[in-house]
């Protein structure tokens, strides 16, 4: 049988795997050859037999290739692209759970697969139809609210949730944030602390190093992100910070997941006040991003997402 690359990935200590072609012999840069030559130790001292009859360690450039065609499938706005991208990630998802070192970075995969199976479904429907707001009238949800509510309702919570709902939702309400937004820890990181992506964001709510070190948190030794409590007050207060810029919830966690920058200079070019009427220029996993977040409260709690109340004075 014809053996394939078992491409690694090692970015910010994440490692993910997909088949990808024969590896070709490639000078590489000699700072790198100490992460290349680790992850190769990884794969000889952990793969299983059969796993490496069937697979070769790959060249440096496959192994950039592979982040960047996985970077660039998130980053896109065309959500055929990120759905076209699922037997990679799916092989990917296969290699991680070979290693249980690496269960959190598998937990993080397996979150953004999700994604693309709805970016799969989301293709097979008509274009969402995206009308101005009218004065008065109750607003609409974001688009493919209903496609993640299915996908949701029969889905069982998270199983660390049980204990820790309770911590971060007492803090999202002493910050003036609706308790049930802390349900957003589900979409983020399945409630693992832990969780971390090939980008940098880590803890329960996927905080970039960046934006926690703004919000007070610190990221090195020991890193807050990864502290249930101290995380969930910084994401809760960044969340007022971008309800407070963008007046509703469905703008606020598309700010969240991309940018505040990103989301105003698509208000102010397309003339538009809502989530729906920027969401086509928005990458692919933020379109995803917010509807889930929503589906995932309502699943939860009950409660729609033009029931979300605005925040609340902070309690002292």
């Amino acid at each position: 049988m014809k053996r394939r690359a078992f491409v690694l990935l090692l970015v910010g200590g994440v490692v993910l795997a997909a088949p990808a072609p024969a590896p070709k012999p490639a000078a590489e840069p000699a700072q790198e050859i100490d992460l290349h030559e680790t992850a190769r130790q990884l794969f000889d001292a952990f793969a299983p037999a059969e796993i490496k009859a069937q697979y070769d360690f790959p060249s440096r450039q496959q192994w950039d290739e592979f982040a960047a065609r996985f970077q660039r499938a998130l980053d896109s706005e065309d959500l055929a692209a990120l759905a076209a991208y699922e037997p990679e990630a799916r092989s990917a998802l296969a290699a991680l759970q070979l290693f249980p070192d690496y269960a959190d970075q598998a937990e993080w995969l397996e979150e953004r697969l999700d994604y693309i199976e709805a970016a799969k479904e989301a293709v097979r429907l008509p274009p969402p139809v995206v009308r101005p707001p009218q004065p008065g009238a109750r607003p609409a949800p974001p688009p493919y609210y209903e496609l993640w509510l299915g996908r949701l309702k029969s889905r069982p919570a998270p199983a660390r949730s049980a204990g820790l709902f309770p911590v971060v939702s007492r803090v999202f309400a002493a910050e003036g944030v609706p308790p049930q937004l802390a349900w957003i820890a589900e979409v983020e990181s399945t409630f693992n602390p832990a969780a971390r992506s090939p980008v940098g964001a880590k803890g329960l709510f996927q905080l970039m190093p960046a934006t926690a070190k703004e919000l007070g948190l610190s990221t090195f030794l020991p890193d807050d992100r990864t502290d249930p409590e101290k995380s969930a007050r910084a994401a809760a207060r960044y969340l007022r910070q971008m309800h407070d810029q963008f007046g509703d919830w469905p703008l606020a966690l598309a700010a969240y997941n991309a940018g505040p920058g990103r989301v105003r200079r698509l208000l102010a070019g397309r003339k538009a006040t809502t989530f729906a009427e920027i969401s086509p220029a928005l990458s692919a996993e933020t379109r995803m991003y917010v509807p889930k977040v929503l589906a995932a409260v309502r699943v939860r709690t009950g409660l729609a997402p033009d029931q979300l109340p605005a925040p609340s004075a902070r309690r002292s």
